[in-house]
């Protein structure tokens, strides 16, 4: 087991970034296998979660996802972000993916950039009722600044994978002043993270053998080929 593993070319969206992440559990998914209250996720999103990875490690495939508007839109104006918080903060690095599998299974984060040796950043585009709410509710000079709940598990993740120092995150909505929160790891959030990650990776065990079992005794389950969309015929 080795801590983490930086796959700095590696070029995200591309078939090489794809096939890193196969079967991978992701910081981008962990709210499908935590709950933001750090309890073990157990709902029916959570177990089709199971079935993705199981099948991706098998086949060796990761289907195509539908991109919408809003992750267009993110695309773009998350690399406005960056460059604003190059000019206005610290220079970014590129890096596609980073891997660690300290824990006995492998996680997986594709951060925004580095910042130096110690630093992350993760960053947001947000609708502006989104960004102006982001603003009002979270940064309250009285205590410390705090980064909307729905993004505290990836972050946590992030920072557990990469064993970095701090993250700064970026909430920018284009047209509108861009907020920097930074955050440090937290220990009792990354513990849960590894407990919860250990019980998915012994569901996808169960599944495995299930699986494994399905194939080996009933013998109506018959092996296709792989076929391209263009190759299929209507008949």
């Amino acid at each position: 087991m080795t801590g983490p593993v930086y796959h700095r070319k590696l070029m995200q969206g591309t078939d090489a970034w794809l096939e890193a992440r196969r079967g991978v559990i992701t910081a981008s998914e962990m709210g499908l296998v935590l709950t933001p209250t750090l309890k073990v996720a157990n709902n029916e999103k959570t177990r089709a979660h199971v079935y993705e990875l199981l099948a991706q490690r098998v086949t060796g495939y990761v289907e195509p996802s539908y991109c919408g508007f809003d992750m267009m839109r993110g695309r773009e104006e998350e690399q406005f972000a960056l460059s604003e918080y190059g000019d206005q903060c610290e220079p970014v690095e590129y890096c596609g993916f980073i891997t660690n599998d300290r824990y006995g299974f492998t996680l997986g984060y594709s951060p925004d950039g580095l910042v130096g040796e110690p630093g992350l950043v993760e960053a947001k585009s947000r609708r502006q009722a989104f960004q102006m709410r982001t603003i009002c509710e979270h940064v309250d000079l009285s205590e410390a600044v705090s980064i909307p709940q729905e993004y505290m598990l990836q972050c946590q993740t992030g920072l557990l994978v990469s064993e970095r120092e701090w993250l700064d995150f970026i909430s920018y909505s284009n047209g509108m002043p861009m907020l920097v929160v930074r955050i440090y790891p937290d220990d009792a959030v990354q513990q849960a993270i590894i407990d919860a990650c250990g019980e998915f990776e012994a569901s996808i065990a169960v599944a495995a053998k299930r699986y494994g079992d399905a194939l080996a005794n009933y013998p109506r389950i018959f092996p296709t080929e792989r076929r391209a969309p263009g190759d299929m015929e209507i008949v």
